[in-house]
């Protein structure tokens, strides 16, 4: 998985039958070389990219997993099947496109490993948001932790990356679920601390600790019309401009993002039909202690996932491992309450590896080989 902040690809083994999690593996995160950060970024808005940058950022994801594997001696575990994110570098479901960028049938050559891609293409095309798509994987972990004693429904859990988005699990778990994108994660604040200091991101929330909030630029920022929709909806990386923040202090500004991320989830709470017992927090956002701070004192005590025994880092890599195998399994990625699709939506598009030469082993054991590319839901029409 790699995030719309596109600072790095997180790479993460779990054992699961697409419904129940039985085990986590060894995880990591692999930065972006910084040239090909600058390239993938250029991208942002298109269509589709150059065939030179989708190669290189599918060798990149080729060489995350190799990494991993090798690093954890476990190339000898039996692999089933790889999910393949991409990355976003389009997201405008009303007008059903959203673009993630990744060759699949590539990464099943590079690993010799059957690989699953391109899982919001069937619900962006059946009408839904195509995001987010993680609350599934949400429920299923929250129904472990429920069993173990370690969580007590309803809670909220909240992924801030790029974008931030919310899943509600209700106390009938996955059939009571409510997700949707709250409206900006990290993005708006790593482009400000980018632009105005020239830092990647603003490191711990540091930028924004030294920093006041200016409460028109915030009140303009709010007035989006995003915040006016009901759920289920989803936004684009790019949905917002910086435009409210001109004149203002590095510091200030970023003081004054940080806290329209905070505003915006906080905002989310009046979806829910009963105030969530616990809210957890994962992605990067979760190293800003700045923003932390300010959504406890929005909306009460909030804790890493790591309370409960998850990872932050590696949730959503571990959500597209689920949605892998559910994809192979035909079941549901999506549902109409957590993106607004007609009705539950199978999705995904299946590459089998080429057949193994007799004189080489694959990188990883895979399964035998299907078809060189099926797809695992409808296809999109046109």
């Amino acid at each position: 998985m790699s995030g719309t902040s596109a600072d790095g690809i997180d790479v993460a083994i779990i054992e699961t039958d697409g419904i129940d999690v039985f085990g986590l593996g060894p995880c990591l995160t692999v930065p972006y070389p910084p040239a090909l950060r600058r390239r993938i970024m250029a991208t942002y808005g298109a269509t589709r990219a150059p065939a030179a940058v989708v190669e290189e950022l599918t060798h990149a994801h080729a060489a995350a997993i190799d990494l991993l594997v090798n690093k954890n001696n476990v190339s000898n575990l039996n692999i089933k099947i790889i999910g393949f994110h991409g990355q976003t570098i389009l997201h405008r479901p009303q007008d059903r496109v959203t673009v993630q960028i990744g060759d699949g049938a590539l990464l099943a050559r590079l690993t010799g490993c059957a690989v699953v891609n391109r899982f919001r293409d069937a619900d962006v095309a059946a009408g839904g948001e195509g995001a987010p798509l993680v609350p599934l994987y949400h429920a299923a972990l929250a129904r472990r932790a429920v069993r173990d004693g370690r969580l007590e429904l309803p809670v909220a859990i909240v992924n801030i990356g790029g974008v931030a988005n919310v899943t509600y699990v209700g106390t009938a778990g996955a059939h009571d679920l409510i997700a949707f994108d709250t409206g900006p994660g990290n993005a708006l604040i790593d482009d400000w601390a980018r632009a105005t200091k020239g830092l990647a991101m603003d490191r711990g929330g540091r930028l924004a600790a030294a920093g006041a909030v200016d409460r028109r630029a915030l009140d303009r920022l709010l007035a989006h019309r995003f915040f006016r929709r009901r759920p289920p909806k989803s936004l684009d990386r790019d949905a917002y401009s910086l435009a409210p923040l001109v004149g203002l202090s590095a510091a200030d500004g970023a003081a004054t993002l940080t806290a329209f991320t905070v505003h915006a989830i906080a905002r989310a709470a009046r979806h829910f039909p009963a105030p969530p017992k616990r809210w957890l927090v994962a992605g990067g956002g979760v190293a800003n202690r700045t923003l932390m701070r300010g959504l406890a004192e929005a909306v009460g005590e909030v804790a890493p996932v790591e309370a409960v025994g998850w990872r932050s880092d590696a949730l959503e890599a571990e959500a597209f491992a689920y949605l892998a195998v559910r994809s192979l399994r035909g079941l549901p990625l999506s549902l109409p309450a957590t993106t607004g699709v007609p009705k539950p939506m199978p999705g995904g598009v299946i590459h089998s590896p080429p057949r193994a030469d007799s004189s080489r082993s694959p990188r990883l054991r895979s399964p035998r080989p299907r078809s060189s590319a099926r797809r695992a839901g409808p296809r999109k029409s046109g």
